[in-house]
């Protein structure tokens, strides 16, 4: 693009078209010399030129026109010079024709909205023979130069692609890793167009298992990882390499649902397991922009946590489904004052079971010291629900967390908050497991694959224990603070909600688990509010499906 170009500035579009056609004395910034536009990166300049203040709204367009107009044409030093780090921007400049050979563009700015200016690129990617059509949106920003006073635009790699980040770089070519075709456990096609959440997954897969699923390499523009140990991810597929066949544990009905549910809030992510062998059936995330927060996240889980502190506590004998259990409002412990939500109270007559239906924080806190261990909450998670044991579910995926701790730190573990971390894959495993009353790993790729070894938990809940437990999450589904949320879900069915609250935060987490017959879920809304008002509906939707 650098060499026999012409180029058009129409109406805003700005168009290049490569091959053979020179161009002559025109010059994309002719007029707008006197304007205080361009001139070059962001260096120093007289006391006398350099303006300080916002930058206005002609200096917006005229900066991003220039600038768009110079990438266009294929001049990586003019539009280089118009940002405010040349030194990054132009061999990313450079690159998209020399590396991401990229032959035609016609770029389409939008509106501005403040210092922002939307644009879409319409481009032509070729290689060896092979050209493909390759359209997307970015959005570039124009700020005032620190020492020249200038409007330049503000250099992000987002510029040339949105999902590029820094250290990385387009590249076409022919792909360093056989396409593979990952199936759901029934043998349905899994894409990322149709499971938007399924995106990184894919591409990780890919990663990690195209040398063993026998598929032949194809030619595409992708984007290079910055980070060794990262996953490439491929925008544009010029030539189909054969796919190698990826088998998952996922259910193609299951996720389907995850994925709509999910859709009804930002920051909303859902994981289903079936508690009977450890598969995941399906993961969710909104927004589906490749962070798997569903699998990868860590944040305080809120009252879900009570499972795990009602197994101990029931395990140590200090309580028991039927035995009554004190829940007043507030309790000190410590020299820190746990509540209840709104301050509520239950009478005397109070159980165990109605405390962890209902989410009585204060009954739990009560319990602790009895246990005469400030580490017993963490053997817990750790020995029976398999939490920090390292899993191996054939994707990258985040352990849940206990740490060591004292004092009201351990005492707010006890309710999900201080520093236990979880994320909606470990909650609905710790849901199969509390089913079941042995953990089994969660996997979404089989170990018969690759012949990973799975990790198991040194012990399991009692049968008495698992029917007490079972029976307490029972009771929060048809009469508890999970009655709403579960109504619509059939079968042999309990759940548990939880709210947690973040520093900073004006509203707490909303998450929620549960099961129905032999499949568990687990979902976290960010400010999401109460547990059983967000989070439970997308659990709810997810348990109704994969029946």
């Amino acid at each position: 693009m650098r060499s026999g170009v012409k180029v058009a500035v129409v109406g805003g579009v700005f168009a290049v078209v490569v091959g053979g056609v020179g161009y002559g004395a025109y010059n994309v910034l002719d007029g707008l010399g006197d304007s205080g536009v361009g001139g070059g990166t962001d260096t120093k300049a007289t006391s006398a030129e350099v303006k300080t203040g916002p930058v206005t709204k002609d200096e917006i367009a005229e900066t991003s026109k220039a600038f768009l107009a110079a990438w266009a044409k294929g001049d990586a030093a003019v539009a280089a010079d118009l940002t405010n780090n040349k030194g990054d921007a132009e061999p990313a400049l450079i690159g998209y024709s020399d590396s991401a050979h990229v032959t035609e563009a016609v770029i389409t700015a939008g509106p501005a909205t403040g210092s922002k200016v939307p644009y879409t690129v319409k481009a032509t990617v070729s290689y060896e023979g092979k050209t493909k059509p390759w359209t997307y949106s970015s959005e570039l920003t124009v700020v005032r130069g620190l020492t020249t006073g200038r409007p330049l635009v503000d250099w992000l790699p987002s510029v040339i692609h949105p999902d590029l980040g820094k250290g990385e770089s387009l590249e076409t070519g022919e792909s360093e890793t056989a396409s593979i075709e990952a199936v759901d456990r029934n043998g349905n096609v899994l894409t990322k167009e149709k499971y938007p959440s399924l995106g990184g997954i894919l591409d990780e897969l890919r990663k990690r298992y195209s040398a063993k699923a026998g598929g032949t390499v194809g030619i595409e523009t992708w984007i290079n990882s910055a980070n060794a140990d990262g996953v490439d991810k491929t925008l544009l597929t010029l030539v189909k390499g054969k796919p190698g066949r990826v088998p998952t544990t996922l259910d193609a009905k299951a996720q389907a649902a995850a994925e709509t549910a999910v859709k009804q809030f930002s920051g909303a992510s859902v994981v289903a397991v079936k508690p009977s062998t450890g598969e995941i059936r399906a993961v969710a995330n909104n927004p589906a922009n490749g962070f798997n927060a569903a699998m990868q996240g860590a944040q305080a889980p809120g009252s879900t946590m009570k499972i795990v502190t009602a197994a101990l506590l029931i395990e140590k004998g200090l309580a028991s489904a039927n035995s009554p259990v004190e829940c007043p409002k507030e309790v000190l412990y410590q020299g820190t004052t746990f509540h209840n939500l709104k301050y509520f109270s239950l009478p005397p007559t109070n159980t165990f079971t109605s405390s962890f239906a209902q989410s009585c924080n204060t009954a739990f806190i009560k319990l602790i010291d009895d246990t005469k261990d400030d580490a017993a909450l963490g053997k817990e998670a750790r020995d029976v629900f398999g939490i920090g044991l390292v899993w191996k579910t054939g994707v990258t995926s985040v352990d849940g967390s206990v740490p060591e701790a004292t004092g009201g730190v351990a005492a707010a573990q006890y309710i999900g908050q201080g520093t236990v971390t979880m994320n909606a894959l470990n909650m609905a495993s710790i849901t199969a497991t509390a089913r079941t009353g042995t953990f089994r790993q969660p996997v979404l790729v089989p170990s018969s694959l690759d012949g990973r070894r799975l990790v198991t938990a040194s012990r399991s809940l009692s049968p008495n224990v698992t029917g007490q437990l079972t029976d307490m999450m029972r009771a929060t589904a048809s009469w508890g603070t999970g009655k709403a949320a579960m109504s619509s879900v059939l079968g042999d069915k309990g759940a548990k909600t939880g709210s947690a609250e973040v520093d900073g935060q004006g509203k707490s987490n909303s998450w929620f688990t549960g099961f129905s017959d032999d499949l568990a879920a687990a979902a976290v809304v960010q400010s999401g509010g109460h547990g059983g008002d967000a989070a439970g509906p997308l659990v709810a939707a997810v348990l109704r499906a994969g029946r």
